[in-house]
């Protein structure tokens, strides 16, 4: 039968009675004949807690330590998890990050994973034992702990699956795979059915919080294939999820758009009148860059007087620090005018492969936000997405009406020639 890896979130393993669910799920599979390899995060809520008794004793916790503290989260789960196993009367064994040996680089809170020791796994699930993973957490070459950053469990699921050769790595969550859009918001939206990695990527890289971006990278860049489930399904009873899968893999007469993304974390910055040179794009990100801070989208709109104004986006939790950056920067590195910014917008994103031999989308996008008042700011574009910045108090709207426009909750939407 086949190899599986099982990637439990801090939803599903939330409580005492939610890991006696999973040890009867992963049973029902084990007792179909499947290896399996379980791995966990942190109880929900558990690692925030963690995190806040640091920050109680200093505002800025040092990292190596941040991660001895945020580590025993998981450890606490796969010990639980495993108990639950063996009173149902199954072989399991758990792991921490260090005892499988996850091996990561030293970048403590976001480590990246470099090596899997596989030897122990596999002979534990040769001799036909479940093993129970750690997520989220590894070791670097000197053996300290190290964590893979918010949403690792999933990269640490997507990387064992890789480093075994798994059949499939199964990634169990509160919803019941990935939707056309957030169903909170669009009753309407539609479960589907497959989705291509580079689809999912962009509508993780977009805002959908459904997987982490991380492991959709990894999964595409090592062909594993993934699926979304809910763990709160009836054992036994599990729907079939959403795939997340190679292009090869799919219809050939697929959706030409297959999901709405939104961020809500989103923040502008202009710098108005600067002048129009080589190298002004670098004097004001370079900085940006030196000081750890993510830029999203970037518009440069050239004036006639020989300057121009630059406009670009970073998360929220960073504008304030960006906004200090540039202050300090303005008058040494580059001239400005003025800077402006603005913590009330949102990015909505309409993604799909068939962006790729259809025309007319952009323009379909554009009239339907213009038809409800909802004024553009700024606008990018990819192979497979269209992305645009609007005022945040048209978001709902704009997801709405943009799902509509593309029939996304018929089987088979937007599939005609536009």
């Amino acid at each position: 039968m086949a190899l599986i890896v099982q990637k439990y979130g801090g939803t599903s393993v939330g409580s005492v009675d939610r890991i006696r669910n999973v040890a009867k799920r992963v049973a029902h599979f084990h007792r179909q004949g499947h290896r399996l390899v379980v791995v966990v995060s942190a109880m929900a809520g558990e690692t925030n807690r963690l995190l806040g008794l640091a920050r109680e004793l200093a505002a800025q916790p040092d990292p190596r330590e941040l991660d001895v503290v945020a580590a025993t989260g998981e450890q606490v789960t796969i010990g639980l998890l495993t108990i639950a196993l063996k009173e149902l009367g199954l072989d399991a064994k758990s792991y921490t990050g260090a005892q499988v040996r996850i091996l990561t680089d030293s970048a403590h809170t976001k480590a990246r994973i470099l090596d899997i020791d596989q030897a122990k796994l596999r002979g534990d699930l040769d001799a036909g034992r479940i093993v129970v993973v750690a997520g989220f957490q590894g070791i670097d070459a000197e053996g300290n702990v190290t964590t893979l950053g918010r949403g690792g469990s999933d990269t640490s699921g997507v990387a064992l699956a890789a480093a075994l050769g798994a059949d499939e790595c199964q990634i169990y969550t509160d919803v019941d795979g990935v939707y056309t859009a957030d169903p909170r918001i669009v009753p309407e939206a539609r479960r589907l059915d497959r989705i291509t990695f580079e689809e999912m990527l962009e509508l993780a890289s977009q805002g959908s919080k459904v997987l982490q971006i991380r492991s959709v990278e990894f999964a595409g860049k090592y062909m594993v294939r993934l699926r979304v489930l809910s763990s709160f399904d009836e054992v036994g009873a599990q729907g079939p999820g959403t795939l997340i899968t190679y292009e090869e893999d799919q219809a050939m007469e697929e959706a030409i758009i297959s999901g709405i993304a939104f961020n809500r974390d989103e923040a502008k910055i202009s710098v108005m009148g600067v002048p129009d040179r080589p190298g002004i794009a670098y004097a004001i990100l370079g900085p940006i860059a030196e000081a750890n801070i993510d830029v999203d989208m970037i518009v440069q709109n050239i004036g006639a007087s020989g300057h121009t104004d630059f406009s670009f986006t970073v998360n929220r939790g960073e504008y304030r620090k960006a906004l200090e950056v540039l202050e300090a920067q303005r008058g040494k590195q580059f001239e400005a005018r003025e800077l402006i910014g603005d913590h009330r917008i949102a990015k909505v994103s309409v993604v799909g492969i068939g962006m790729r031999s259809h025309v007319g989308l952009a323009s379909r996008m554009f009239k339907t936000l213009a038809d409800e008042g909802i004024n553009i700011q700024m606008i990018s574009t990819s192979e497979i997405k269209i992305a645009v910045v609007i005022d945040e108090k048209y978001l709902e709207l704009a997801v709405r009406v943009l799902h509509k426009a593309f029939e996304l909750e018929k089987d088979g939407s937007g599939a005609t020639q536009v």
